[in-house]
């Protein structure tokens, strides 16, 4: 084993090959994953995160432009 397991695959490599999942595969493994995570997005977000999500949104409005 010379490759190592943990490292991507190049985009070279990629192009070379089909999908792994086919077109039925990619649709019901998007949609179970809509499923899954449609409670978590309808979940209030807590006021601390979104204080600090306002606060990093006001510091970068205020980073110089460039």
């Amino acid at each position: 084993m010379s490759a190592n397991s943990n490292t991507p695959p190049s985009a070279a490599a990629l192009a070379e090959h089909r999908p792994i999942l086919d077109a039925r595969a990619r649709l019901r493994l998007g949609l179970q994953l809509q499923a899954l995570y449609e409670p978590v997005i309808d979940e209030v977000l807590d006021p601390r995160l979104a204080e600090l999500l306002q606060q990093l949104e006001s510091d970068r409005d205020q980073l110089p432009a460039g």
